[in-house]
């Protein structure tokens, strides 16, 4: 089974569970997908950062 992406993971971790997330956080202008931020900053972080619906964001990626 999957495990289920929330907005607490890093980045990096939740890449490592979905890798076509990818293409979704990208869109939204998050193109920090292999920097050293991915690995310590959360989804949510990240979406507070870029002016991005967390709520909105997660429902992207659960639909990726």
């Amino acid at each position: 089974m999957t495990q289920e992406i929330n907005k607490n993971m890093t980045i990096a971790e939740a890449l490592k569970i979905k890798p076509q997330i990818a293409a979704v956080l990208m869109s939204k202008g998050m193109h920090c997908l292999g920097c050293s931020i991915a690995a310590a900053e959360t989804i949510a972080q990240a979406a507070d950062v870029h002016g991005i619906k967390i709520d909105e964001l997660m429902e992207e990626i659960k639909k990726a």
